[in-house]
């Protein structure tokens, strides 16, 4: 089978690293993934189905997490991979949740756990190495030293590429320490950060950003779209249109359905009418625009929402259009 698209997303370049990242990452973290209500979010074809349009349309860099659908998420991409050229893609993954009931080992970054999680990935994959491996959260309970030494073993031993930190702004700060120690010992530092980041969610600002920049370190943001709210299914005096209202968690509601939020959308709105644009496709390239930020995570339920998202690569926004959209969210870091 064809790896090679006509045309479609270009290349950037993954942080300090020599390695390039498509310029929009798919994201399959809804593969094999059952909602609150026991129904399954996307069952193997479609994720297939998904991953197919995602490389026909150039994209290359492909994110998971070896509890993605209890495993699944891997074992599809896997297959999916075995009558395809592996080299051309850029597979991630991630550590942290614990895979075992019962088992408090099987929780975190320790070695043991880190070292029995990386040959399972593999093995779901079906590949003898993952481009990037992140630790999916940080683990207060495993010293700096172990995690690290550890890391930069399976990085001499081949089975890992690049080391990500998927983590939020309060942690910033132990990444930077981390890579500080790994330099000082000459192991392998954390190359690239996977933070929640867009239009609404803004805590990443300031610090956080100041420090990956510092750094050298490459920032992908998760959740560009805001779990949805920025795909303009919601309306202002209603909530949730065209979809159960029992599918969102009353959480979820409560930090994305308000008045300040409602106010970002509708300056989102009005410049995705300027350019000719969806909201969601507006919002993705106001991420694409952000200095800091390498290339954001994209997901998608179908494949019509996948080559939504994946046309906000080719929208150009005005820096008059950037600030608006930055400013339309108060705060301390409005503007930055």
């Amino acid at each position: 089978m064809s790896d090679e698209p006509d045309e479609g997303l270009d290349f950037v370049q993954f942080g300090e690293t020599g390695l390039q990242t498509s310029e929009l990452q798919f994201g399959t973290w809804r593969f094999g993934r059952e909602n609150e209500a026991g129904n399954l979010e996307i069952g193997e074809q479609r994720a297939k189905e998904l991953l197919t349009a995602y490389a026909e349309a150039g994209g290359r860099y492909i994110d998971t997490a070896d509890v993605y659908g209890g495993g699944k998420s891997e074992e599809w991409i896997g297959d999916w991979l075995s009558d395809r050229d592996r080299e051309r893609y850029t597979i991630a993954s991630k550590i942290f949740w614990q895979t075992r009931d019962g088992d408090p080992n099987s929780w975190g970054t320790n070695r043991k756990n880190v070292r029995d999680r990386i040959d399972g990935i593999l093995e779901r994959l079906g590949t003898d190495y993952v481009d990037v491996l992140y630790i999916h959260r940080w683990d207060d309970k495993t010293p700096t030293r172990e995690l690290m030494r550890t890391l930069n073993g399976l990085v001499e031993a081949g089975k890992v590429h690049y080391l990500g930190a998927s983590t939020l702004r309060p942690d910033a700060w132990k990444v930077a320490r981390a890579n500080e120690l790994a330099r000082s010992e000459g192991w392998e530092p954390f190359s690239v950060l996977q933070p929640r980041y867009n239009l609404v969610d803004r805590e990443v600002e300031g610090d956080y950003l100041e420090m990956a920049r510092d750094e050298g370190l490459a920032v992908c943001p998760w959740s560009p779209l805001a779990q949805g709210f920025l795909t303009g299914k919601y309306d202002r005096s209603e909530g949730l249109t065209g979809e159960s209202r029992a599918s969102e968690s009353s959480r979820w509601e409560e930090n994305y359905l308000t008045g300040e939020n409602f106010d970002v959308h509708d300056e989102l709105d009005a410049v995705a009418d300027e350019v000719d644009a969806t909201p969601a496709q507006t919002a993705l390239a106001w991420l694409v625009h952000r200095d800091g930020v390498t290339a954001p995570i994209v997901g998608a339920r179908t494949v019509d929402q996948l080559e939504e998202n994946l046309g906000a690569a080719a929208i150009d926004l005005s820096e008059e259009q950037v600030q608006r959209l930055t400013e339309a969210k108060d705060g301390p870091y409005a503007g930055l």
